[in-house]
């Protein structure tokens, strides 16, 4: 069985050694008397942002069991299980430096967060300080989805590992398929105010100005995080401004409230985004959305090979249930080099995982990523997909049950992705 318990306090985090819930085979593979691997997952798992928190782990809990069916970590003295504990960070700052210093204490010096940028910045900024007063007891932190650029440029970290793509990196991505668009005059650009909204709205200007200078900013406007109700005053501008197309990097409920207000005004003009194929989005808009949603992903269920197709297969047996039909590829990449680069550092010790993890490379499902050890910044490819009808050409898979899936209309390489970086690092 698996389940997901509510918000647990710091000395109660809830223990998942993965594989046990509907393997069976892990816990016989695994000798009781090997302490397990532990990461601590610092993420929103209540408030506004919750359900994406919850997404995290399950696609974390997936990952893992698929590393202990295997029998675990192999490490001297023998295999050990992997183990994701849930601090909650309730999306504010304070209660994520608060989960950290709790994941501390009780002795994890592996800690997983992405679902903010500014809360992986006051991360970097806590776990740097700590690895200096504490060398023995230093920290490693995995980023899956905070991709404000600056995370590994100027505050680039020894320590910080980020396998997701940037936001710039998914800009060039979309522009890649929004500069064809010849028949589209007007963008309004809308965000939410915080270091990746505003890195958003900023390299959307930049890359429109230097690729579609023809196309008119018709508006340009950031919003309160995870506090609007009701974005139908956003939307009644939008309209009003005569906006073709909408540009947003918003997430979460943000982004589901944004778009549900749209198809109330009657908003008929695409949304290009960095979030649009799923957490709602699809089924909020239904038809409405057909041929107007595009988003840009590392990886689709649609994507267009055999092992792809097996490996979204696989995780809907181990989820069936629509609303938890949230899977990423990269969160899957992310343990796997993990687990790999234990092995290979043959060590817990932070330091020594972090000089395996920053040359990892992992190929699974048919999709490759590579970490650049300058800046540690993932490399890998990233697919743009347009909102389609389930059973149309392409779209064998929907979302959420929603009957509505995404179709890839374009990968771009890791070669053709990959930016420069201005990250100075400094090693231990």
């Amino acid at each position: 069985m698996y389940f997901f318990a509510p918000q647990l306090l710091k000395r109660t985090a809830l223990t998942l050694i993965a594989g046990v819930f509907s393997l069976g085979v892990a816990a016989q593979q695994t000798p009781a008397a090997q302490a397990p691997v532990r990461v601590a997952l610092i993420e929103s798992l209540s408030g506004p942002f919750a359900n994406t928190g919850e997404a995290v782990f399950r696609n974390l809990v997936w990952a893992a069991e698929r590393v202990n069916a295997r029998g675990g970590i192999k490490l001297s003295g023998g295999n050990r299980p992997l183990v994701f504990e849930r601090y909650d960070s309730k999306g504010q700052n304070e209660e994520a430096l608060s989960a950290l210093r709790s994941a501390i204490d009780d002795g994890i010096t592996l800690v997983a967060q992405g679902n903010s940028s500014a809360i992986a910045a006051v991360l970097i900024d806590a776990i740097n300080k700590h690895n200096e007063r504490e060398p023995a007891k230093r920290v490693l932190f995995m980023n899956y989805s905070a991709v404000d650029p600056v995370l590994t440029n100027e505050k680039c970290s020894y320590w910080h590992f980020r396998f997701d793509a940037h936001a710039d990196m998914r800009m060039a991505a979309l522009m890649d398929v929004l500069k064809d668009d010849k028949a589209l005059r007007s963008v309004y650009l809308i965000g939410q105010d915080y270091s990746f909204g505003q890195a958003v709205v900023r390299e959307a200007r930049k890359q429109l100005g230097l690729q579609r200078p023809d196309i008119q900013v018709v508006g340009d406007e950031l919003h309160p995080m995870g506090r609007v109700k009701d974005f139908l005053p956003y939307v009644a501008k939008i309209k009003a401004s005569g906006a073709q197309a909408v540009l947003t990097g918003n997430w979460g409920n943000d982004l589901t409230l944004l778009v549900k207000a749209a198809r109330e005004v009657g908003f008929e003009g695409k949304f290009y985004t960095f979030y649009g194929n799923a957490l709602g989005v699809p089924t909020v808009l239904g038809e409405a959305g057909v041929g107007k949603v595009i988003a840009v992903a590392d990886w689709f269920p649609n994507a267009p090979s055999a092992q792809s197709e097996a490996f979204y297969q696989s995780f809907l047996q181990r989820f069936p249930k629509p609303q938890d039909d949230y899977v990423h590829m990269r969160m899957q990449l992310m343990v796997e080099a993990l687990a790999q680069s234990i092995e290979k550092a043959a060590s817990l010790e932070s330091a020594a995982v972090a000089a395996q993890l920053e040359k990892a490379s992992v190929l699974f499902a048919g999709h490759k990523g590579v970490m650049r050890a300058a800046d540690h910044q993932f490399q890998q490819p990233l697919l743009v997909a347009v909102m389609d009808k389930q059973g149309a050409p392409g779209v064998k898979f929907d979302v959420e049950g929603s009957g509505y899936g995404f179709r890839v209309i374009k990968t771009i390489d890791a070669a053709r992705s990959e930016q420069a970086h201005s990250c100075k690092m400094i090693r231990p």
